[in-house]
């Protein structure tokens, strides 16, 4: 990497998807639940790659409906055939499955309250048919999370809200980048390289890790390199996964501006510290300091704030940053 690579990757990004999300009439009633969102927008970004578990381990459109019955901590997948059928085992036998066999994925998409897939908020009942008051997952989603837990995902449902929507592109992004550039030769200065371009988008996210990883940095001769780098990593994902706020946010723009303080003239100097202050009084979205920080940057270069990932985590045309 270089002070000029701040720009996301163009080429399409391989994510999972349940296949019902596509338009796939896979589920229990021989329908779909076709998301626009995914079709329409998501799609010019990520290669979605479709699964639908319940078709995989052979039970077919329209089938018996599934339901998650047990106590909290110990569900199972119970199919509602005249003699019930357990498939809990091979539900998530099928999510190892793919995992083996997709570990080029960078995220997953999932639909909501379904028994394998949901990944929140999925109905669930005791023996005797009451409803459960625990928030459960699905079986094929909670083997997905509990053996690549650092993998973003996300429910199609949720991704109507822009700042859940921003969260978890923004996570494919930095997961993509660090699995397809920086992992497969990473060295101590391509780690350097690589956190110190994400420093000011971790410090909108979680300003206690932006304080934890620099230190974790200062000594790069230990004997096990590649599980420091696991352990940087890991922290970035944990810190990318909470949210940024406006407050945030207008803190990671005036570090920014910071470097060109000395360089921009009265006029540009007024112009950012006004869009900025908008910008936190919620006058304004945050694309609009960011493109006269862009515009500022373009003008009088700085190598380090040139690469930073918080001017451009994914592409502008998802005009995510316009609604946030």
């Amino acid at each position: 990497m270089d002070s000029t690579t701040a720009k996301p990757v163009t080429a399409r990004i391989p994510v999972g998807i349940s296949a019902c999300l596509l338009g796939e009439k896979v589920r229990y009633d021989a329908q779909h639940k076709r998301s626009a969102f995914c079709n329409e927008v998501l799609s010019q970004y990520f290669a979605f790659q479709p699964f639908c578990p319940e078709m995989a381990i052979g039970l077919g459109a329209p089938r018996p409906t599934i339901r998650l019955v047990g106590q909290p901590g110990d569900l199972r997948a119970i199919q509602a055939t005249e003699t019930p059928r357990d498939v809990t085992d091979d539900l998530a036998l099928y999510a190892d499955t793919v995992l083996s066999q997709q570990i080029q994925l960078c995220g997953f998409v999932f639909t909501e309250k379904s028994p394998s897939c949901g990944l929140f908020r999925v109905r669930a009942y005791n023996g005797k048919g009451n409803t459960l008051n625990d928030s459960s997952r699905g079986v094929f989603a909670r083997r997905i999370t509990e053996r690549w837990p650092l993998l973003p995902v996300e429910e199609s449902g949720r991704l109507n809200d822009v700042d859940l929507c921003e969260n978890f592109v923004l996570r494919v992004y930095a997961f993509h980048e660090w699995h397809n550039t920086v992992l497969p030769s990473v060295t101590p200065h391509v780690l350097i390289r690589f956190w110190s371009s994400y420093k000011y988008l971790v410090l909108a996210h979680d300003e206690k890790t932006y304080r934890q990883i620099g230190p974790r940095l200062a000594n790069l001769a230990v004997d096990n390199f590649p599980a420091l780098a696991n352990e940087v990593f890991e922290m970035l994902m944990r810190a990318l996964e909470k949210p940024s706020t406006r407050a945030s946010n207008t803190n990671a723009l005036q570090h920014l501006r910071g470097f060109i303080k000395n360089s921009i003239d009265d006029v540009e100097k007024q112009t950012i510290n006004t869009l900025i202050n908008q910008y936190r009084a919620g006058h304004v979205p945050l694309i609009v300091p960011l493109a006269m920080l862009r515009h500022l940057l373009a003008r009088y270069p700085d190598a380090y704030a040139n690469d930073q990932r918080f001017l451009n985590p994914y592409p502008d045309a998802l005009g995510l940053r316009n609604r946030k």
